[in-house]
């Protein structure tokens, strides 16, 4: 069971992780300055496995992929939202961050809510509410990349796009 973590639109990856920690380059310290500008308890109470659920435009703002690097590394196993900013979209998938967009999950799951999903079929089940939302299946290479910790581990491995 993964927790979600629910925010609105627009979060910008200056949100995510702030310009001002850019310098730091220990992952785990980068980490606990996670989404502070926007909620100064995720870093306290985010687990591994747990899930972020946004709405429109999520990863906004500049390239940097500092931004899905460091909810990765603070355990965030999946981010749902009704939309994402393309360059933070690709982002997530090199570095193995698993993304779905999909507006009736992203409506539907509330701050704290149970979440399991099963992204190679396309279901989101809201545990708590006892809810399952569908989505497109995430293709198998995007698995892949998954599951192989991001993109140049897949190519390393043998995986074909």
């Amino acid at each position: 069971m993964n927790k979600a973590f629910k925010y609105g639109d627009n979060v910008d990856t200056d949100v995510i992780i702030p310009a001002r920690y850019l310098n730091i380059s220990n992952r785990a310290e980068l980490c606990s300055h996670a989404m502070e500008d926007i909620d100064t308890n995720f870093v306290k109470t985010v687990e591994q496995g747990d899930i972020i659920v946004a709405g429109h435009n999520f990863g906004c703002g500049s390239s940097r992929e500092h931004a899905p690097l460091v909810l990765k590394e603070c355990g965030v196993s999946l981010i749902i939202a009704k939309s994402f900013a393309r360059i933070f979209y690709r982002n997530a998938i090199n570095i193995g961050l698993p993304i779905v967009e999909c507006a009736m999950a992203a409506d539907g799951i509330a701050a704290g809510d149970s979440i399991e999903a099963h992204l190679s079929e396309g279901e989101i089940h809201n545990l708590t509410t006892d809810t399952i939302y569908h989505t497109q299946p995430l293709p198998d290479f995007i698995m892949g990349i998954s599951a192989a910790g991001g993109l140049i581990e897949y190519l390393r491995a043998g995986g074909a796009l």
